[in-house]
């Protein structure tokens, strides 16, 4: 019997590293924009909002970047160690592990035969993988890589965070604040299409989604900041 060969595109291989860009990008242009807006409201100087731009880019950036690393490394080190508990259940226990394996291919619609004899076939050819995949939802095409993510994060705050930056430069003093509510809401809506456009999803609903949460904070920053005075000199 001959198998013609046919591949698809799937889009959960991108998991890892869009998930944290996303993050890191959103985070980016939200926080950084509503921090400047917030500032901007309490009457800083265009100076003073260039150098909180770029403290808040680079501690930001630093941020996502440890807090991404930790946490995926956080889940390496569970699958790791569900990895290993299953190696050892493997060797001491394999009639059981068989059983288990062929259950979970029973519930899912095999009769017990089918079942047994799928079973029996991955678990020679390489157990730990096959529960692995299928007892304890491990899979190499969603596998946690704390280095991409930590990398991805920080990247794309950096990216993020230089779309207020630039609307602080290109804008005139008195018009900061609403020039750059409004470059914050478009590269967020921008946002919310690009990575709905990377998941496969529909990219209209996905700029909505990030720009309404993205003025919401932003709304929230500037009433904060206008409650209070900066007296530039």
């Amino acid at each position: 019997m001959s198998f013609s060969h046919h591949s698809e595109k799937h889009y959960i291989q991108r998991t890892g590293w869009l998930r944290a860009a996303v993050l890191g990008a959103n985070d980016g242009i939200i926080s950084v924009t509503s921090l400047i807006m917030g500032m901007a409201a309490s009457g800083a100087s265009t100076q003073t909002l260039i150098i909180t731009c770029v403290a808040g880019l680079i501690s930001g950036a630093s941020s996502m970047a440890a807090g991404e690393y930790i946490s995926v490394r956080s889940q390496v080190d569970i699958e790791e160690a569900d990895l290993h508990m299953e190696a050892r259940e493997l060797e001491r226990n394999p009639h059981h592990e068989l059983k288990e394996l062929t259950q979970i291919y029973v519930m899912r619609g095999l009769t017990p035969e089918l079942a047994h004899e799928v079973a029996v076939q991955l678990t020679a050819n390489n157990a730990l993988e096959a529960h692995a995949r299928d007892e304890i939802g491990i899979h190499e095409n969603t596998a946690a890589n704390p280095l991409q993510a930590a990398g991805s994060s920080a990247l794309a705050f950096s990216i993020g965070a230089l779309f207020p930056m630039v609307s602080i430069l290109i804008s005139p003093e008195q018009h900061v604040e609403t020039v750059v509510m409004v470059v914050g809401i478009l590269s967020l809506a921008g946002l919310g299409a690009l990575s709905s456009y990377f998941a496969g999803t529909s990219k209209l609903k996905g700029s909505l989604r990030v720009a309404i949460w993205g003025i919401i904070a932003m709304s929230f920053a500037s009433l904060v900041g206008s409650l209070f005075h900066v007296s530039t000199f």
